[in-house]
């Protein structure tokens, strides 16, 4: 096959923000099939879908031969693209399998996130598939105080297929309308389609009049698939992810605190995070159980010994919705607890509340339910009330209480205070996530500072950012607040 290309730069791809949704009177759940199992043996990911692709790539129209060129522009960045696929292409592969979908579905990711599942668009689409709220609503995707599901990869992507079943099945099992479709939304291609029959003008994709971003959709994915396809030819070696379950699952008693169970792991709490990127908080959400993913060789390992685990590190921890006529001492006085605590974990600069607030609120794992303040403080020269109730940002009161003194007391040098809960502080100092955040044109850092409710110096600082200055397709670290 003979292609001709041009040196273009390499050039971040825009994710797709889903902007219409289904209306809700034409929605119908797409019907789950029963396929049969194929027995072929596929060396990888790439060769299941590559020899069983639907998508026409022979004749490649400009665009798409454009797209191929950016990525041949720099091919150790397209590997690495490919690579940010490897926990999660598997399992997506399966799940379009059961609706009988084009397995080379399994790329859109590529084109929506980079398959990040912590990704966030300046417009608020989340996760692999880049749902926005209303799409995320329609399929069931639960977003808590703890939880985003749009943000877990495997449960997004239950939902995602679900979504594009139904494309494929409204559009005629055309792959290019369900692309568009996915990009623009079904009832905005649905008019052009309808429009352009009533001119007497062609239908296909490519002559109808939608937004720039879902003209360049079809495109970009077609450019993805050809390399694969043809890697060969390309000259490109793709990375070896085999065609079997990557991923496990373990289920736990009982809240778990993330850097516990990566410490049980023996993974990184980065890496944690990422498989169970719904966890938004330090902690998995408050229930009976928590279930992680986790790589399928710790399965059997972990599972030996998650009894104990879960025993020693649960998290006896409830979210209390502010009721008309609630207040910090009320409440503190109905959880048997502090109302300087309440204030240090749920980051409270006063004590104004507002009805259906939700407030984190610590449990003892005690069997009477006691709060005991525990965090030892040595009393060195210079030590007053006042100076350590700056430094632990608690009440110089509550110190005194705490350690039955008067608040004109003086302190004997080397006499152990008793400051607050170590546990509290330690999970303080945890609840603060770093995630990775690809520059979109446009962007600012007014804006990125605004989307995940950070100080501008702090993305300077952690980046070591001089002039203020940021670029598209730079990845940057951002730390995300818990509370």
């Amino acid at each position: 096959m003979e292609r001709f290309f041009l040196i273009l730069a390499l050039a971040t791809l825009s994710s797709c923000q889903l902007s219409n949704v289904i209306p809700a009177d034409s929605y119908s759940e797409a019907e789950l099939t029963s396929p049969i199992k194929s027995e072929a043996v596929y060396e990888n990911v790439w060769q299941r879908i590559s020899i069983n692709a639907k998508s026409e790539i022979e004749n490649l129209d400009a665009l798409t031969l454009e797209y191929v060129n950016l990525y041949l522009a720099n091919p150790e960045q397209f590997i690495k693209l490919l690579v940010k696929g490897e926990h999660f292409i598997f399992f997506v592969l399966e799940e379009l399998e059961k609706y009988n979908l084009p397995p080379e579905l399994a790329l859109l990711p590529y084109i929506e996130s980079n398959y990040d599942p912590f990704s966030i668009s300046a417009s608020g689409a989340m996760g692999l598939w880049q749902f926005m709220p209303a799409t995320a609503g329609i399929y069931g995707l639960q977003d808590t105080w703890w939880y985003e599901q749009r943000h877990d990869p495997l449960i997004s992507t239950e939902a995602a297929v679900k979504y594009l079943a139904y494309l494929h099945q409204r559009f005629g099992k055309n792959l290019a309308y369900t692309l568009s479709a996915y990009n623009g939304g079904p009832t905005m291609l649905e008019k052009q389609i309808k429009l352009n029959k009533r001119l007497g003008k062609s239908v296909h994709y490519r002559q109808l009049k939608v937004p720039k971003q879902t003209q360049e959709y079809v495109p970009k994915f077609k450019a993805i698939l050809e390399l694969i396809v043809n890697a060969k030819e390309y000259n490109i070696e793709l990375p070896d992810f085999p065609d079997r379950p990557v991923l496990g699952q373990i289920t736990l008693d009982g809240q778990i605190e993330i850097l516990a169970f990566s410490e049980f792991a023996e993974l990184q709490p980065e890496f944690i995070y990422k498989l169970n990127a719904g966890y938004t908080k330090w902690a998995s959400p408050p229930g009976k159980t928590t279930i992680f993913n986790i790589p399928i060789e710790l399965v059997e390992l972990l599972d030996q010994k998650k009894d104990q685990f879960s025993q020693a590190n649960q998290i006896n921890w409830v979210t209390h919705k502010v009721a008309s006529g609630d207040s910090l001492w009320s409440i503190a006085e109905n959880y048997d607890t502090e109302v300087g605590v309440l204030k240090k974990v749920n980051y409270l600069k006063s004590s104004k509340l507002n009805v259906n607030q939700e407030l984190l609120i610590p449990l003892s794992n005690s069997n009477n339910q006691t709060f005991i303040p525990y965090q030892a403080h040595i009393i060195s020269e210079g030590d007053t009330l006042w100076n350590l109730g700056l430094k632990y940002s608690i009440s110089p009161n509550e110190i005194a209480k705490n350690n039955e003194l008067k608040m004109t007391s003086a302190l004997v040098i080397g006499r152990e205070l008793n400051i607050g809960n170590k546990n509290i502080y330690r999970t303080i100092n945890s609840k603060k996530r770093t995630i990775l955040y690809s520059v979109k044109q446009g962007d600012s850092l007014y804006r990125i500072a605004n989307i995940f409710n950070i100080e501008i110096q702090d993305i300077l600082d952690i980046n070591a950012i001089e002039e203020n200055q940021i670029k598209p397709g730079q990845v940057i670290k951002i730390i995300i607040k818990a509370f």
